[in-house]
């Protein structure tokens, strides 16, 4: 099983929404409500913070207000940020069912590890793989088939859970089996339309699909 990080594994709103809107007020622009940020989360670091900015910013605006929130989130990534409720224990039983497990985040590959290793620490994964690593970001599903050729298992063997259009697109366009969570950012539609095989609304759904 391959698992999306943010939306999916971990609850990072407010620790992305509190770094860009410090940035925005740094640069005297207007902030942004938790909600708005649930649509910009999910597609990269550097798309946030793009869609984040007033409208209109150029690319240097935008270039360097990436930097700035790489160095701000990276200080304030498990300040506020947790495992959902259930998450626990939905890892624990698959664990203890032999499921091998995997990371592939559109986060940076640093901080991907370093919010992985810093919350989710008790749980083994076999990858732990984010942005930057050497793969395109999703939905291109060049890194969810290296994982697949790492651990040595089919793509068609694999379940790819995420909480958003591009992690159901990513799902399809490698060969795995496209399962939405809905306790993340985005509605079901969203993951209906984009191809969820099955839509979960707690963690504990998770073992009941292996079946």
């Amino acid at each position: 099983m391959i698992f999306d990080l943010d939306g999916t594994l971990v609850d990072s709103l407010e620790d992305l929404a509190d770094s860009m809107n410090g940035i925005l007020e740094r640069h005297g622009f207007p902030t942004h409500d938790l909600g708005t940020y649930k649509r910009f989360i999910g597609r990269g670091m550097r798309n946030l913070v793009s869609r984040a900015l007033p409208p209109g910013a150029g690319e240097e605006m935008i270039t360097l207000s990436h930097g700035l929130m790489l160095e701000e989130y990276g200080r304030n990534c498990t300040n506020k940020t947790r495992p959902y409720d259930g998450i626990a224990d939905m890892l624990g039983g698959l664990a203890a069912r032999g499921i091998r497990m995997a990371v592939f985040s559109n986060k940076s590959d640093e901080l991907t590890k370093k919010v992985a290793e810093a919350l989710l620490w008790n749980w083994r994964f076999e990858a732990l793989v984010g942005s930057g690593a050497g793969y395109p970001e999703k939905p291109n599903p060049s890194g969810a088939l290296a994982i697949s050729r790492q651990m040595g298992i089919d793509p068609g063997d694999i379940i790819y859970a995420g909480d958003s259009d591009i992690d159901m697109k990513t799902a399809k366009n490698a060969g795995m089996c496209a399962v939405g969570v809905l306790w993340g950012f985005r509605e079901k539609e969203e993951l209906l339309s984009n191809g969820a095989e099955h839509l979960l609304a707690h963690p504990a759904d998770m073992l009941g699909i292996l079946g």
